[in-house]
């Protein structure tokens, strides 16, 4: 997609030539959304956002928030967009979640460059968001005027539909590719592109339009509804639209003189044999066994996955990764699994999780193949229901279902029985200094718990992988006891 943005930021000025060699539809769309004239627009409304990748069972949708403010600034010219969003939980009386905290959201694109900045009294630096470039990027040929741009400029083929309409396609660089409906008004009724994605592979993102309204010399629709890996993820009422108000974004210094991020894994010994793999926002725990290391985690995506495997394989040297120990299905906790598969390791999960990943790991990985897509191998995947046990006969790894847990319905926790170690995650993410515990109780820690209660497992330090470090299990007992007791 680099290349793609460039491009067509460098060939938007629509001339009419260019417009009159495409189809009558197509120039006739043109002209009612003015394309050579908008070169900027900016629109606002109300409505849902979901949370993609979080759904709390394999097949269910993208957890839903109510969003009171949604600003999108898009300048056609640099290609570049701000997305501002206020938005809030929506309560799910089915399920038992933390107390909701409204969201403010504030996130950029512009060109091949991604980042979001803190809304006060929050920090308000600005950080690099690298892995949501592609999405983003998509999102600013996802509006009409965007998408009639982008296809004169890259010389879209059209085909009459039954309806009197027409479909439109196009690539960039031969490689993004683009479709479109126009409806018998030569209005753009829908717009569908793929985008790369560690667990779904080449994912359609598609965007729906809702009736036009005039918007001075141009139109615009009045909902805006976006689905993604099949899902929705956004539903927009547009209240306000604006026509060339939006300057070009200006790349803040930090983020454009940043280094290419490396992944870095850093070692921390636990136990005899077992070692803490920090670095980032996520962890992984690899477990030595008599002639074979089982790693707990693979999250976010193959760049980690890769250096968690060099990290191993330099830490227990001969050693082959048997078993990877997935915790759930979430897209940040499952995103790196399929390295695993390519590296010939088996994975454990909840069997819950078992039928999804082998139908989602038979998607196409043709946008940016990885090692699996290149190396094609059969997954081994080891389900469970309760308890698993993995022993080499002399260290015993237990693999316990994390039952009740409203976070996730197919969740797991690991704990290793003569160490004391209990590994988990995004059930309790130990506080970092001087923060405070919820002012209510957080349902997926008291769960947690619990469960290390009825399991009457002997727990003497916590390894969660979010979070500052490895802590004890008082420091668990002592988070749900302040929420209550402030509740």
């Amino acid at each position: 997609m680099q290349k793609t943005i460039l491009r067509l930021g460098a060939s938007l000025a629509l001339s009419a030539v260019a417009l009159a060699a495409q189809a009558a539809s197509l120039e006739a769309a043109a002209r009612k959304l003015n394309v050579d004239q908008v070169q900027s627009i900016e629109f606002s409304g109300t409505g849902r956002w979901f949370q993609f990748g979080q759904a709390p069972a394999p097949r269910l949708a993208w957890p839903q928030f109510d969003v009171s403010r949604y600003v999108a600034s898009v300048d056609y010219g640099s290609a570049g967009a701000r997305v501002q969003i206020q938005r809030l939980q929506t309560i799910d009386p089915k399920r038992v979640r933390p107390t909701p905290i409204e969201q403010q959201v504030d996130q950029y694109v512009s060109g091949n460059v991604a980042w979001n900045v803190g809304v006060a009294p929050a920090a308000t630096t600005a950080t690099a968001q690298p892995a949501a470039m592609g999405e983003r990027q998509a999102e600013i040929w996802a509006t009409p005027q965007g998408f009639v741009k982008a296809a004169l400029a890259n010389k879209a083929t059209t085909n009459p539909t039954s309806k009197g309409g027409l479909k439109v396609q196009f690539t960039v660089d031969g490689k993004a590719r683009w479709e479109g409906t126009l409806d018998a008004q030569d209005q753009v009724t829908a717009v569908r592109t793929w985008i790369d994605n560690p667990v779904l592979g080449d994912t359609l993102v598609e965007t729906q339009f809702g009736p036009y309204v005039a918007v001075g010399d141009t139109a615009f629709p009045s909902n805006l509804r976006r689905s993604l890996g099949g899902n929705p993820v956004l539903d927009i009422v547009v209240n306000d639209v604006k026509v060339n108000a939006t300057p070009a974004l200006i790349v803040p210094d930090n983020i454009a003189s940043a280094p290419v991020p490396t992944v870095v894994v850093s070692v921390n010994k636990l136990a005899d044999g077992v070692f803490y793999l920090t670095g980032g926002t996520h962890h992984s725990v690899a477990i030595e066994q008599r002639d074979h290391i089982v790693l707990v985690e693979a999250p976010l995506n193959e760049a980690r996955s890769i250096a968690l495997i060099d990290k191993v394989k330099e830490t227990f040297p001969g050693k082959p990764i048997k078993y990877l120990v997935n915790t759930h299905a979430h897209f940040d906790h499952s995103g790196g699994l399929r390295t695993f598969v390519a590296e010939g390791s088996t994975i454990v999960t909840h069997q819950g999780n078992v039928g999804y990943y082998r139908s989602v790991w038979s998607k196409p990985h043709g946008i940016s193949p990885d090692r699996l897509a290149t190396e094609p191998k059969a997954a081994k995947l080891k389900g469970f229901k309760d308890k698993l046990v993995l022993t080499d006969g002399q260290r015993r790894i237990e693999v316990h279902a994390l039952a009740g847990n409203t976070h996730n319905d197919a969740f797991a926790l690991v704990y290793l029985p003569a160490e004391k170690i209990l590994i988990e995650v995004d059930a309790y993410t130990p506080l970092a200094p001087n923060a405070k515990a919820p002012i209510t109780p957080n349902p997926y820690a008291v769960n947690l718990q619990a469960t290390v209660g009825k399991l009457k497992i002997d727990v003497a330090q916590i390894a969660a992988l979010h979070g500052p470090g490895v802590v004890k299990l008082a420091d668990l007992q002592a988070y749900n006891a302040a929420a209550h007791a402030d509740h």
